[in-house]
């Protein structure tokens, strides 16, 4: 029999937990990104709130599976309980094979973007810079989950400074840029469709995490309560707080600068508190790359081996395999970092970023229908609490997410196609395991 989880998260521990694990390094390496899409300040900055709302939208819709379904595994039991054992296999084998891993490449690859501009080195050094990253940052883990417990809870403190001083300096010193925030508007040669379209895909990167909000939901004491809350409020808090870094990036640097420019949040350091302030506010940055790396290395190395636990993998016997010492995934562990350094040879940061939040974000439209299907299939079903505004804010969730889908699928085809090969390509693997285990 399971032990029950204890509800001991009130509304303080949730709101932390909302905002500790969807701020990450995005929030300073996504503006290239946006700038770059919209070549406009005003449209940047709408991406980024329109980003946060979208967002908002989707934490209370998934509120309500999380607190009818409290259980471990989180989206991947929400899917499977609406649809079935392939849909929700499906989402652990894309997030095994593709989420964690992109995350992983991606924020290395920043990780050595940072420390190249840092220490003045050369370009060349930018990828063994990566590797070396998200290596040790495994070899952390492979110590066991104590470790990495210990390493995300000083870096989680750590993130939250170069954030607070650029945002409370930046606002109070004198620009060196001006710009207006109305009209909203594309840059010039930029139309305003893809503009938006890319720019909002890029901001999703940077909001992401808002999937795991609910997995608190069963060791919370009043969820009904606390729970949207601490989303409404939390990611508010997200939004507000992305939106005004963004707002300090614009008016210190000219957007011609910021854009496709990975060292933008180092160079408008600079800007505000001159070359040495400049260089702690990056090491502040660095740090929270880390952080985020370790982040989703811990909970990436858990979901094949989740799997694995169930025979739902080729090779399960050796996914399942723990280190006698640390008790560590050590097998699936290394196939994440392979896969990983792979990825990192063959996409930039942004590509990564935007085949792992396409990939998400189609299995986030599975999770808001599925709301309404056990509305309807399982009236009698004990929900704690209840998406407010339905069926309008799920409805908002929906139609965000398939804006995202088709807007890449349009202008980014072949990174559509290839997020949606690799998760079909789970299909025949399923069905396979399924015929062995019989």
């Amino acid at each position: 029999m399971e032990n029950k989880l204890k509800k001991e998260i009130n509304l303080f521990g949730a709101l932390s937990t909302v905002m500790g694990t969807v701020i990450g390094a995005g929030v300073f390496f996504k503006t290239a990104s946006v700038v770059s899409h919209t070549q406009s300040p005003s449209l940047t900055l709408f991406a980024w709130l329109l980003g946060g709302i979208l967002t908002i939208c989707a934490g209370l819709t998934v509120a309500e599976l999380a607190t009818a379904i409290p259980e471990t595994g989180g989206a991947v039991k929400y899917i499977e309980v609406a649809y079935g054992k392939l849909p929700s296999f499906l989402l652990g084998w894309a997030q095994s094979l593709i989420y964690f891993p992109a995350n992983i490449a991606a924020l290395s690859i920043i990780f050595g973007t940072q420390f190249v501009n840092l220490f003045h080195l050369s370009t060349t050094y930018l990828l063994p810079v990566a590797i070396i990253a998200a290596i040790s940052v495994t070899g952390l883990n492979l110590l066991g989950t104590k470790v990495a417990s210990t390493v995300q809870s000083a870096t989680l403190v750590i993130k939250l400074i170069p954030i607070a001083v650029i945002v409370l300096m930046g606002l109070f010193t004198t620009g060196e840029v001006s710009f207006s925030l109305f009209p909203i508007e594309a840059g010039k040669e930029v139309s305003f469709f893809e503009g938006l379209s890319g720019a909002l895909l890029a901001t999703l990167f940077a909001y992401d995490g808002w999937l795991g909000v609910g997995a608190m939901a069963g060791e919370m004491k009043r969820p009904e309560k606390d729970l949207p809350k601490a989303i409404i409020l939390g990611l508010s808090f997200v939004t507000l707080i992305y939106t005004l870094v963004n707002f300090v990036f614009l008016k210190s640097l000219p957007v011609e600068v910021i854009s496709g420019n990975l060292n933008a949040a180092s160079e408008a350091s600079t800007v505000i508190f001159g070359s040495g302030g400049g260089k702690i506010v990056t090491l502040g940055i660095l740090i929270s790359v880390y952080g985020a790396l370790n982040g989703y290395t811990l909970t990436g190395i858990r979901v094949p081996y989740a799997m694995a636990l169930e025979n739902e993998l080729p090779f399960s016997k050796q996914f399942r395999k723990v280190s006698k010492k640390y008790v560590a995934p050590y097998v699936a562990a290394i196939v994440q970092l392979v896969i990983a350094l792979v990825m990192m040879q063959l996409g930039t940061f942004d590509l990564l970023t935007d085949m792992l939040v396409f990939v998400m974000w189609l299995f986030s439209v599975l999770i808001f229908v599925a709301v309404f299907i056990l509305r309807k299939r399982e009236p009698d079903m004990i929900r704690p609490y209840k998406v407010p505004l339905y069926p309008f804010v799920p409805l908002v969730g929906i139609a965000g997410a398939l804006f995202i889908l088709i807007a890449t699928i349009l202008t980014q085809t072949l990174l559509a196609l290839i997020g949606i090969g690799v998760t079909l390509l789970g299909i025949p693997v399923y069905y396979y395991q399924q015929k062995t285990k019989s």
